[in-house]
């Protein structure tokens, strides 16, 4: 089930169409032509994808720094009256029971001191720092959640801004940005200033983010994408694991939010050390820039550029003169295959990121916040692990709709046995370890989901909008994880309702999924015309004769002024008559 390009896009020589002398032809064959010739994964390449890794730990430390600095504290009320202490729950308990003479005096608030105790190795934290000066906080703590105004469409703008300006200019800015308001969040005197100068920091992280995985999938051979990027996922993973020790290190979160942001400095260098991507100069006809870069990149991978056998280097010389083109994401609105792909892939990233929330509230709640965090960190490092023998042998989309088929079942069985409890209103022991073992299951798969989903969003976007496509799948990956914190402000109500709705969503991607191409040990696509002619092979033997013919593509297609149309061309004869969309038409 491999991914099919149009004929017409590649055709052969013989047929006067397309030959190897066309302009532009052997520069945008980056995977095939241009880096083989230069040495292929050679030891400038590797180099600068360790140099993406360094970064991960950075980035986790700060990703997970939630539950540390904004964790919430157990609290215990000193009572004059008695001359004891009594925890928070008891005193809301006193309140729900309606015992009149001690309730009056917790509304009251007739509490001489209030102890607070925190479980994630800091003496002190934002919310105690807040809090510790009110003697009664009856109303709650601020919410758990301190950058929850800006995910989604964060990765949407930075990732255009990496198609318009390149991915080096928008990572040195943002990594600027985050050292300027990582360590002013660590001066903050209020909940106000530290919300605010949270949101920018967090809104610069995502752009570092978002640069080093595009940047790391552009610099990889097809051979060697898939294994990189989960290389970098489990770096991620091991930094939530080392955020716990580096927590107990240092006690203080202000000392925590320090040493977690200055590390970032490390980063200042790679505007010398790492160059723009050569898939995104070539595409975009930066010729000037992307010869010395082709230059370097030989050198460095000890190839001789002296003899040009593959023709780049000449190829490249006549055109110097181009000017560079710009694109936007927007231009996914004129496609029909690249648009419906991004939304199926949209989907199941928003589906994924939402219903691993449900799963966790299921089997976590409860439970003590340290094993709450270290069980998703050992969920997800187990999912990232099953990730390489499931994608290496049933390809991208197979292991995606694999993971979604066993998701949705987790997510069926689940709700069938919270229904079952909920009329009986006796929970069975055996119906409760068996809901347990469904939540596990569903976040080890969900996790999958999601993090194969921006994988695959990826591979199918074409060079020239890689960002922007990315930064939508991770928009929608961010929607998706505000389910956790729009179900506390709400207090958990209608959380069955919320986890039926996701349900369906699983459903209904299980059904979009066949849609998408296969794109194991495929090129990536680098212009718009190259994404719209990634198509999937049919799955059932009959399907085919049922697909548009090819003189029908080009009308129903709405790619406009791209060389798809123009070689692409019905009157010319070299398409054959019984060719389809999807490959050949058989008898």
């Amino acid at each position: 089930m491999d991914a099919v390009q149009l004929d017409g896009l590649d055709p052969p020589a013989e047929n006067g169409n397309v030959s190897q002398s066309e302009p532009h032809k052997r520069l945008s064959q980056v995977d095939t032509v241009v880096l083989p010739f230069l040495g292929g994964f050679g030891r400038y390449q590797r180099r600068l994808v360790a140099l993406t890794w360094i970064p991960a730990f950075l980035i986790s430390f700060i990703q997970f720094s939630d539950h540390f600095l904004l964790g919430q504290p157990d609290r215990k009320c000193v009572r004059p009256d008695q001359n004891r202490t009594s925890s928070g729950r008891d005193i809301f308990d006193l309140i729900a029971t309606g015992n009149a003479a001690e309730s009056s005096n917790v509304t009251a608030c007739v509490c001489s001191e209030w102890w607070f105790e925190l479980q994630s190795g800091l003496q002190q934290n934002v919310v105690t720092k807040v809090r510790c000066s009110d003697r009664c906080p009856s109303k709650g703590f601020p919410p758990a959640d301190g950058k929850l105004p800006f995910k989604g469409i964060n990765y949407l703008l930075m990732g255009a801004m990496a198609d318009w300006l390149g991915r080096i200019p928008v990572l040195l800015v943002s990594v600027l940005s985050v050292l300027v308001f990582g360590l002013a969040v660590a001066f903050s005197v209020d909940m106000a200033m530290f919300s605010t100068l949270r949101f920018f920091e967090g809104f610069c992280l995502a752009a570092i983010r978002l640069s080093l995985y595009v940047l790391r999938i552009e610099l990889c051979l097809p051979a060697w994408r898939f294994s990189m990027t989960m290389i970098a996922s489990l770096i991620i993973v091991s930094g939530q694991l080392l955020m716990p020790g580096l927590a107990a290190l240092c006690r203080d979160w202000q000392i925590l939010q320090i040493v977690i942001i200055a590390p970032f400095v490390l980063m200042l260098p790679y505007v010398w050390m790492f160059p723009e991507s050569l898939r995104w100069l070539l595409v975009t006809q930066h010729y000037q820039r992307a010869k010395r870069q082709i230059y370097r990149i030989a050198h460095s991978n000890s190839v001789a550029t002296a003899t040009d056998a593959s023709g780049i280097l000449s190829e490249l010389e006549t055109e110097l003169q181009q000017k560079p083109k710009t694109y936007c994401v927007t231009q996914l609105t004129g496609t029909r295959n690249l648009w419906k792909n991004t939304v199926v892939l949209c989907v199941n990233s928003l589906t994924g990121y939402g219903i691993h929330h449900c799963f966790a509230r299921s089997v976590l709640e409860g439970s003590a916040s340290h094993l709450h965090y270290y069980a998703l960190a050992a969920i997800a490092i187990a999912s990232c692990l099953v990730l390489f023998p499931v994608v290496g042998g049933f390809g991208r989309r197979g292991g995606l709709l694999t993971f979604m088929i066993i998701t949705a079942l987790a997510s069926l069985l689940q709700l069938g046995l919270l229904n079952l409890s909920l009329v009986t209103v006796l929970r069975d022991t055996l119906n409760q370890r068996f809901s347990y073992a469904f939540s596990i299951i569903g976040m080890f798969s969900s996790h999958a989901v999601s993090t194969l989903s921006i994988f695959y969003c990826a591979e199918i976007t074409p060079t020239v909008i890689r960002g922007g496509g990315v930064g939508l799948v991770l928009a929608s990956a961010g929607f998706g994880m505000l389910t956790a914190p729009l179900m506390e402000l709400h207090n958990q109500k209608g959380f069955f309702l919320h986890h039926v709705i996701l349900t369906c969503c699983t459903l209904l991607c299980i059904i979009c999924i066949p849609l998408l191409p296969e794109t194991a040990g495929q090129p990536l696509p680098e212009t718009i015309a190259e994404g719209e002619g990634l198509l999937r092979r049919p799955i059932l033997p009959g399907e085919q004769h049922h697909l548009l013919a090819r003189t029908e593509v080009r009308e129903y297609s709405r790619v406009q002024d791209t060389p798809l149309h123009q070689v692409v061309n019905p009157g010319n004869g070299s398409v054959p008559s019984n060719s389809t969309a999807n490959g050949v038409r058989t008898s």
